[in-house]
């Protein structure tokens, strides 16, 4: 197994459950509320680590009781926690999240001590980054941070995956320049290309102009239909798989990211690979909460196995 490092944001998730979202001016009732371990990062973090991957996390958190939390849930997940920072001039990062009655949710999120994972803190980490052949990271925390990391791991032959979310307008082309994989979903990648994604088709044709700039493989996920994988050889979809009732969407792109991590870290090929972060992300959007819902790799491998026998 090669060694995982990924870097980004630990959130205490602050979970609502209601019926529907609130409109514009309305006050409404939460049928229940959960405090859960959280942040794309630390999710990301936690699901290699219950996916089997040898996994270090690069990321801050406050001197409070939700820092020691968020350091906790990842321990028990396997993770290796020594280069995380407890600050003492912050409190950890904050998410207040909304899960409606289909599983759907929309999240604010309070930076705290996430807001220092900056070029600074890349600088202290780069031991470790030199380490790991596998890098995922996404764009919760500081830009200048995560490209000096993207920077270090190209430098040295690392294989990189960048979730961009959340997804700004556009990503410098120096940074996409030789970007081994981006995952965004298909908002994300309207988003950061400006073009139409409303078909398959227009799917495609929008990660065809990424892979122009020069990155090697897209990945868009799509929700139930899977994923759609294009590269130099052209684009094919990776088909999801139907484990049960959608009850929550908040962890499932953190789960695919790290399933397809862990699976390149085994040494699986690129569509078994997604096969496995697809199986993982299934299991997770059928349970609630964000490290909660993660499956754990056993899980995921006997789903895997249900659809081949």
């Amino acid at each position: 197994m090669k060694k995982i490092v990924v870097m980004g944001s630990s959130n205490m998730d602050f979970v609502f459950t209601v019926e529907e979202m609130p409109k514009k001016g309305e006050t409404i009732k939460s049928r229940e509320f959960q405090r859960i371990p959280g942040g794309k990062g630390a999710n990301q973090a936690c699901a290699c680590g219950k996916l089997g991957g040898y996994c270090t996390f690069l990321s801050m958190v406050g001197n409070d009781d939700s820092g020691t939390s968020l350091i906790e849930s990842l321990q028990a997940a396997g993770v290796r926690t020594e280069k995380m920072v407890k600050r003492t001039d912050c409190t950890t990062g904050i998410a207040a999240i909304q899960v409606n009655a289909a599983g759907d949710n929309s999240i604010v999120i309070v930076p705290g001590a996430n807001g220092f994972c900056d070029e600074t803190y890349m600088e202290a980490s780069l031991d470790v980054i030199r380490e790991a052949e596998v890098i995922l990271t996404q764009l919760e925390t500081p830009e200048s941070g995560v490209f000096r990391l993207i920077r270090e791991a190209r430098k040295n032959g690392k294989t990189i995956i960048l979730d961009p979310a959340p997804a700004p307008e556009e990503l410098p082309e120096e940074i996409l320049q030789g970007l081994t994989f981006l995952t965004p979903n298909e908002t994300e990648l309207g988003r950061l290309t400006g073009m139409p994604v409303e078909t398959e088709e227009e799917l495609i044709r929008a990660a065809g102009s990424l892979l122009e700039k020069g990155v090697k493989n897209v990945i868009v996920t799509i929700g139930s239909r899977g994923a759609i994988l294009c590269n130099e050889t052209g684009s094919r979809v990776c088909p999801a798989f139907s484990y049960g009732k959608v009850v929550d969407t908040t962890a499932a792109g953190d789960t695919f990211n790290a399933g397809l991590a862990v699976g390149l870290a085994e040494g699986r090929d690129l569509e078994n690979a997604i096969c496995l972060a697809n199986a993982a992300a299934a299991i997770s959007v059928t349970r609630k909460g964000a490290q909660p819902s993660i499956p754990t790799i056993e899980e995921t491998n006997r789903l895997i196995l249900s659809y081949t026998q």
